[in-house]
């Protein structure tokens, strides 16, 4: 079954929580960059952790970002990081959440600064 990523443009793309099994996936539909926006713990126990994520990504050679935020809760910094990553990492660029919403909001509001 494919994964439900939102294309926001050929470059960008956004999908709720992934965990490692799904990168072989992702790099097979072509994306070169994985951001994580959803922070450590989250959603309790079950959530998988950002290191085994990264792990796997790194392992079939696909540049990774760990930038955590809270729901609605963007401060400046945060979004001034996401838009150098959209900038500076390989594209296509698939970035996570807990639902894709987040990733989405920080996107929108990355774009706003160029």
């Amino acid at each position: 079954m494919s994964l439900p990523i939102s294309c926001h443009t050929a470059q960008f793309g956004t999908l709720g929580q992934i965990d490692h099994t799904h990168l072989a996936e992702i790099a097979q539909q072509g994306y070169k960059s994985v951001i994580n926006n959803r922070p450590d713990g989250e959603g309790g126990p079950d959530q998988p952790s950002n290191a085994s994520i990264q792990a796997e990504a790194e392992k079939l050679g696909l540049n990774y970002a760990y930038l955590p935020v809270l729901p609605g809760a963007f401060t400046p910094a945060q979004v001034q990081e996401m838009a150098r990553l959209l900038e500076t990492m390989p594209g296509p660029i698939l970035a996570f959440c807990r639902s894709g919403a987040r990733s989405t909001n920080l996107y929108q509001l990355a774009l706003q600064l160029g």
